[in-house]
């Protein structure tokens, strides 16, 4: 059974940072894209980053990218997201999720495994 847990979300004032973590069991990472995804309250899910299954490519959106930065383990069992300069905007549920991911990229539907979510808040 696949399961992703995501932790690390919680409070911080603007301009903050916050890791993320994702411990993925079931498969390995090794084998295919993995990423983040958030959601804001009444807003489409955000596909904001992710990392191929060779650890050679990342992909990150235009409103995280100089800002967060994605990494994995070796052992195929954990991704991070560093979450630097946090603004109100990146207030949302962030969910890791395994998909298709390139450079210029990154594609998770339901169709893929999703994990439940940490919450994040920034304060102004």
């Amino acid at each position: 059974q696949v399961q992703l847990a995501e932790s690390g979300g919680g409070l911080v004032q603007s301009g903050g940072s916050l890791r993320l973590s994702c411990v993925i069991s079931g498969i390995s990472i090794l084998e295919l894209g993995t990423g983040w995804v958030r959601q804001a309250p009444g807003k489409e899910p955000e596909a904001i980053s992710c990392i191929n299954n060779f650890g050679t490519v990342t992909y990150y959106s235009n409103s995280t990218k100089d800002r967060f930065a994605i990494s994995r383990d070796n052992l195929g069992k954990t991704i991070y997201l560093q979450m630097n300069s946090l603004k109100p905007e990146d207030t949302a549920v962030y969910h890791c999720a395994t998909g298709a991911c390139t450079a210029t990229d990154w594609f998770t539907d339901s169709r893929d495994y999703w994990g439940r979510g940490t919450q994040v808040t920034v304060s102004s």
